[in-house]
């Protein structure tokens, strides 16, 4: 009785997993070829069994912190019932199997996408690349939106594992043009006061480096530019809207031929990156996983 109690229902967690996916419950009906009664009775039926609220009713529907430990699990059975028809040789011909990944902007575009190049072309795989600053990709893993995750966490989300990729150095800079208008006399004081970039309201990383420089509260800059793309905030840097941390592989070049001045030589900042992943037996995972690790090790410092 004890084992029937705990088991849950895999036609009861895929319809859990519809149902977030789809959005409402009459979706969710349709994607399953079902009633929304149905639909409803499952859920109602796997949170009795669970006794925890798995969803919260909203438009569209949302998991509540138990039901994405329910939605990670059914996504996770999801996969290895893919590699399992696909080693039986029941899987569709030529159909891929989707890998989904979330990675920061920056890494995105330096190294990350030379890594998915190194994944051999057999089996085909299908990405899915979410984009996240790297400090809150950990939580799509948590919801279970995707299969790994280049992070800047070195705790692991529950029932993922974690290993270390490298830093990636970020050095300050502005153009020419820009710090001799606006950063003469104390570095720290200057940049403060300065217009500065931002890649979205979230990003610290600029404020985290005047922290560095002065000691005591750093008041906020009257002008920040928010630019959401790690190119266009590069770009946007070169023109002079403002001064931003800029990786150090993106900067170097802009560095020699004069388009961009580093502002403290002394001080780069490196942010640690680790790659965390689901723990399952899965070939399509584990292949990516060796060229993610290997190309880091190639591209970002230890």
């Amino acid at each position: 009785m004890k084992t029937e109690l705990t088991e849950l229902p895999l036609d009861q967690v895929r319809t859990l997993l519809a149902v977030v996916d789809e959005g409402t419950f009459d979706a969710a009906a349709a994607a399953l070829h079902v009633t929304p009664s149905a639909v409803s009775q499952r859920v109602k039926a796997l949170e009795q069994r669970t006794g925890r609220v798995l969803l919260v009713r909203t438009k569209p529907v949302r998991a509540t912190e138990s039901g994405e430990v329910v939605v990670r699990f059914a996504r996770q059975l999801a996969r290895l019932e893919r590699d399992a028809r696909a080693e039986l040789g029941m899987s569709a011909v030529g159909e891929p199997t989707r890998v989904s990944i979330a990675v920061n902007a920056d890494s995105l575009a330096t190294w990350f996408l030379g890594a998915l190049t190194r994944v051999p072309a057999e089996p085909a795989l299908c990405f899915e690349l979410r984009r996240e600053d790297e400090s809150r990709t950990a939580s799509l893993l948590r919801e279970g939106a995707v299969m790994a995750a280049v992070t800047s966490s070195p705790d692991a989300v529950a029932g993922c594992s974690v290993r270390g990729l490298g830093r990636m150095r970020y050095l300050a800079a502005a153009s020419p043009g820009f710090a001799e208008r606006y950063l003469g006399g104390a570095l720290g004081d200057a940049l403060g006061r300065a217009p500065v970039m931002s890649f979205d309201r979230s990003d610290d990383l600029q404020d985290g480096f005047v922290r560095g420089l002065r000691r005591g509260p750093t008041g906020a800059s009257a002008v920040r530019h928010h630019v959401p793309t790690s190119e266009g905030f590069l770009t946007s840097v070169v023109a002079g809207l403002g001064w931003g941390m800029i990786p150090e592989v993106q900067a170097g070049p802009l560095l020699k031929d004069g388009r961009l001045v580093q502002l403290a030589p002394e001080r780069p900042l490196d942010v640690p990156l680790y790659w965390q992943q689901w723990k399952l037996d899965s070939p399509a995972l584990s292949a990516v996983t060796e060229a993610v690790t290997a190309t880091a090790a190639d591209t970002l410092r230890s």
